[in-house]
């Protein structure tokens, strides 16, 4: 959020112009003005939920590193191996559905207490792990306790953010991931030393220890305003918006004119429909066109080429000749250096640039980078030169790059940006749940693809991209400079109907024309 602006033109990129409009003209930075850096620093709880996700992929890739792990669970074969990584997003899938019911019904917060509570304790099994079968269990009851963190965090986020900070925000959310792999690689790294069965059991119980910081914190945190509004207390939102949007200012047109549109987006969703199910993905055409485009970025979130850098990496440098332990160890911190430096960069820019044009721009560079490291790839298979190898492991970097660029702020950002309220939480578990569904299947192929057919297997992916470049030129629209009941309208068409503001800034009944914001409001 360093890059946050107070021009105008800047307002009127995050948010468009009727909200720009009302936002206070203080030229001092968020960090400096109170109630906006309180509501910053509440945030950063579900903010590092993505961590413990992004700490189990590069500890496991670490973990395969170390000589000790392996005799420990007698050299796993490819499909033992397969098992022990698979199990963590088979947890997670089995957990999203009902973490969106808990989510929808008992508010954004209770599914992430359970969430904490359950990683806590999947860690210290996975720490304690006896035998392989112990490992498994451990590592299922971690992936089963994301999804109750993982889905309603950058919900909550989304939902409670300053207007002006709400693109970035959400966008920095995945970027934790690399903050929890940096722990974990470099971690990783310093017990390797100890040639002791700590080595491992070391950064297995670490995984538990950020979940722990959460939960102490989590009640700090309010509660969604949009929820509190779906369930009629508009007080208590009210509140909460006049705290932490305008300094304790009840008055203020700001919270006049969010207050506003939530109540009337809300509204008219619940007139449409009552009760909401899955179903109601399907049965538009805007709903199905959200519902594609959610599932599209779930899919391509892991086969985008991703998962067999974030889980597989050893496997990738041995096909290229680095073998050694600690080179493997020390490429898999760097990497996760270099993700976060570039996905948070990518992040405080994407106002900037917008979401369709990153998108497009980051996937043809991901897939020009693997044409030319599946060719590096096959002529070192073929030659066994050094320089060829450590070129490839330059557009494993370039690639990387790309990824960072797009997936790290878009891909659950851009999912929760295109449904409206009453479907949020489902159109994002469906994200999730297609996400997990692809990583799972990656996690039994990839080990065993990679050691079957080696360089060969990385063409399915420059296929891959390819497609996915022609589905996002065809399906994805811009959804930048609107907040998110406005986004409404770029796929259902014309205004949403939300209530109007008087001249003190108080709520009329809405006609169905959308926003109004009469002039005295705005002086």
């Amino acid at each position: 959020m360093g890059l946050i602006t107070s021009g105008n033109k800047a307002k009127k990129l995050a948010v468009g112009p009727e909200l720009a409009a009302l936002l206070p003209q203080d030229p001092k930075p968020w960090y400096l003005t109170r109630h906006l850096l309180m509501l910053n620093l509440v945030l950063m709880v579900p903010l590092f939920s993505t961590a413990s996700i992004g700490y189990d992929g590069s500890m496991m890739n670490g973990l395969q590193s170390l000589p000790i792990w392996r005799a420990y669970f007698k050299h796993p074969t490819a499909s033992i191996l397969g098992t022990m990584n698979a199990v963590y997003p088979i947890g997670k899938f089995f957990g999203v559905f009902l973490t969106a019911w808990t989510g929808d019904r008992y508010g954004r917060k209770l599914p992430m207490y359970i969430g904490f509570l359950l990683l806590i304790l999947g860690a210290g099994l996975q720490g304690g792990a006896k035998n392989v079968a112990m490992f498994i269990i451990a590592r299922l009851i971690l992936g089963f306790g994301t999804a109750f963190v993982a889905q309603p965090s950058p919900i909550l986020i989304a939902e409670l953010a300053y207007p002006l900070h709400r693109g970035r925000i959400t966008a920095i959310y995945y970027s934790t991931y690399y903050v929890g792999g940096i722990i974990a690689a470099w971690g990783t790294y310093g017990t390797s030393h100890l040639h002791t069965q700590y080595s491992w059991r070391i950064p297995s119980y670490i995984q538990g220890a950020l979940p722990v910081i959460q939960l102490l914190f989590l009640y700090f945190v309010p509660e969604s305003p949009r929820w509190l509004i779906a369930k009629g207390r508009h007080a208590e939102a009210h509140a909460i918006l006049s705290k932490y949007h305008a300094g304790g200012d009840t008055a203020s047109p700001l919270v006049a004119f969010e207050l506003a549109e939530m109540e009337g987006s809300i509204q008219t969703e619940q007139t449409v429909t009552s009760e909401t199910s899955y179903l109601d993905l399907f049965r538009t055409a805007p709903n199905r066109r959200r519902t594609l485009i959610a599932m599209i970025v779930g899919f391509y979130g892991t086969w985008s080429g991703i998962a067999i850098i974030a889980y597989y990496l050893t496997l990738v440098l041995d096909t290229i000749g680095i073998t050694d332990t600690s080179s493997q160890v020390l490429i898999n911190g760097l990497t996760q250096v270099f993700n976060l430096v570039v996905s948070i960069t990518s992040a405080l820019l994407i106002d900037r640039i917008g979401r369709r044009p990153l998108w497009l721009v980051a996937i043809a560079g991901m897939l020009c980078s693997y044409i030319a490291w599946t060719a590096l790839s096959a002529s070192f298979a073929h030659s066994h030169d050094a320089a060829v190898g450590r070129s490839v492991l330059a557009f494993i970097f370039l690639y990387k790059l790309f990824y960072d660029g797009s997936f790290s702020p878009m891909l659950l950002a851009y999912p929760i940006e295109i449904f409206p309220y009453t479907l949020r939480g489902r159109g994002v578990t469906v994200s999730i749940a297609t996400n997990q569904v692809a990583l799972i299947i990656s996690q039994f192929v990839n080990p065993i693809a990679l050691t079957k057919i080696g360089w060969r297997y990385y063409i399915v992916f420059c296929v891959l991209l390819a497609v996915f470049w022609g589905l996002v030129w065809f399906l994805f629209p811009e959804t930048n400079g609107r907040s998110l009941e406005e986004i409404a309208e770029v796929f259902d068409g014309g205004r949403i109907p939300v209530g109007k503001l008087d001249g003190e800034g108080e709520e009329e009944e809405g006609d169905g024309k959308g926003v109004e914001v009469r002039e005295e409001v705005v002086r």
